[in-house]
């Protein structure tokens, strides 16, 4: 079956609301979150402001090890979904927390005991590092609770209960907003603990979200409670699977991570008007753009459901419709993010040089917004569903790294162009790499059935 009926259509339609809906406002809360507390941050000065932003890179980088593993083992998990085999969803799901917390270990070692020297990688200003301290030492915790928080938020996701990890996350932004208030001022009785207040607030934030994400799993019916040791209980060949799916996507991850941090490198390095121009686009951009790559994560889902119950022409048709979606959605995104885009900016401190140069930014950014929903669509939905890990990982860190590096450093360093033209032609890494997973796509080499034969 090449298309869907009007029929499924429709179907698929509600489906995608139900499960991308809850995504995308969760993301959107992650976003937020971080536009909080540098909002709340920045009322102790430009030291601090700036210490905790050196100092969430570690997390930054943390986050992406994770994530990318874990989005590994989503492929096994929807597929498994799709068979309604949940004993194997369990086992993928705890060997995915064996290694996410064996990495969360090294981590919250590395910032209990040596922060100064994890900060001397992203600073160089003796001042900087010993204010970030206290933060990283205090926030050491936050790599336990992620190890957990991740895994756990992916068994109900994948198993389309997408609506219990947004409840999670609600709770958790409250509840971190309301101590960063409380904490970094000392407000309502509780101490003014500054910069160590609001590392403080994330801790909490995250043990009261792994508890609810715990609540639903272990503890409220759900079909995917059990026993602990069978969460356990995988196998040499499951393990060696997962991990053979996994490793690149954390490599994509990790290895994007850093390759669009070095475009910021880049284009801050014009001026300081422009590298403020671009920190506050990147953050309304994000805002825009995480509806986009909800249909990503549908896409993974929803078609990897389907591969899973060995329906793989049914599973190509849904995702030409999601793909135009997908399209339709960035398009709209991108015209929201140009029509809000001055008044949001109109919050942030610019002279009328830097305003004008981030109002170009953002145009730049909402006239293209239809390819980062494209490439986000194909790498983390279509691809990733069928296991096509490696293609994906090689297309996304090849065009990062060979043309979109280059080019930000070319046109900002050494062409010396406005911010506005060397990010518009850093756009042209996201055309090239839709035209090569379009390839792909067409070829349907990534519609492969990972779980066969276990």
């Amino acid at each position: 079956m090449d298309n869907l009926n009007s029929y499924d259509n429709k179907q698929m339609l509600k489906k995608v609301g139900v499960v991308a809906g809850p995504i995308a406002i969760q993301s959107l809360i992650a976003s937020s979150l971080n536009l909080v507390d540098n909002l709340m941050v920045g009322g102790l000065g430009e030291l601090a402001l700036n210490a905790v932003g050196v100092s969430v890179q570690i997390y930054f980088v943390y986050w992406m090890l994770i994530f990318g593993f874990c989005s590994g083992g989503a492929t096994f998990m929807s597929q498994f979904f799709g068979t309604k085999d949940y004993t194997n969803i369990r086992r993928t799901a705890g060997f995915a927390f064996s290694v996410t917390f064996c990495i969360g270990i090294i981590f919250f070692l590395a910032a209990t005991f040596f922060p100064e020297y994890i900060l001397r990688v992203f600073t160089k200003y003796p001042e900087v590092i010993e204010a970030g301290v206290p933060y990283v030492r205090t926030g050491a915790p936050c790599f336990l609770f992620v190890a957990a928080i991740q895994p756990l938020a992916l068994v109900l996701r994948t198993t389309q209960q997408t609506e219990k990890p947004l409840y999670a996350s609600v709770i958790a932004l409250c509840t971190n907003t309301f101590l960063n208030y409380s904490l970094i001022y000392g407000h309502f009785g509780l101490p003014e603990l500054g910069i160590r207040g609001a590392a403080m607030a994330t801790v909490v934030a995250r043990i009261i979200e792994t508890t609810i994400l715990v609540f639903f799993i272990f503890i409220k019916k759900n079909p995917m409670k059990g026993p602990l040791k069978e969460y356990f209980s995988y196998g040499s060949e499951l393990a060696r699977r997962v991990v053979r799916n996994s490793l690149p996507t954390t490599i994509n991850e990790t290895m994007w991570g850093l390759g669009t941090s070095l475009y910021v490198a880049a284009f801050a390095r014009i001026s300081i008007t422009a590298g403020a121009a671009i920190q506050a686009c990147n953050t309304i951009n994000s805002l825009f753009c995480m509806c986009c790559f909800s249909i990503g994560d549908a896409v993974l889902i929803m078609v990897g459901q389907k591969i899973g119950e060995g329906e793989l022409e049914y599973a190509y048709g849904m995702t030409k419709n999601l793909i135009k979606l997908g399209l339709i959605i960035g398009a709209v995104m991108g015209g929201l993010t140009i029509l809000f885009g001055k008044p949001i900016l109109s919050l942030f401190e610019f002279t009328p040089e830097g305003a004008h140069s981030a109002w170009l930014i953002l145009i730049v950014y909402g006239c293209t917004m239809w390819l980062d929903a494209y490439g986000g669509i194909m790498v983390s939905g279509v691809l990733r569903c069928g296991g096509d890990t490696r293609f994906a990982m090689f297309t996304e860190v090849g065009t990062v790294w060979l043309i979109g590096v280059p080019l930000a450093f070319i046109t900002s360093l050494k062409l010396g162009w406005p911010i506005y033209l060397a990010v518009l032609a850093v756009r042209g890494e996201s055309l090239v790499k839709g035209i090569i997973l379009t390839g792909r796509y067409k070829s349907r080499k990534w519609l492969r059935n990972v779980i066969q034969g276990l």
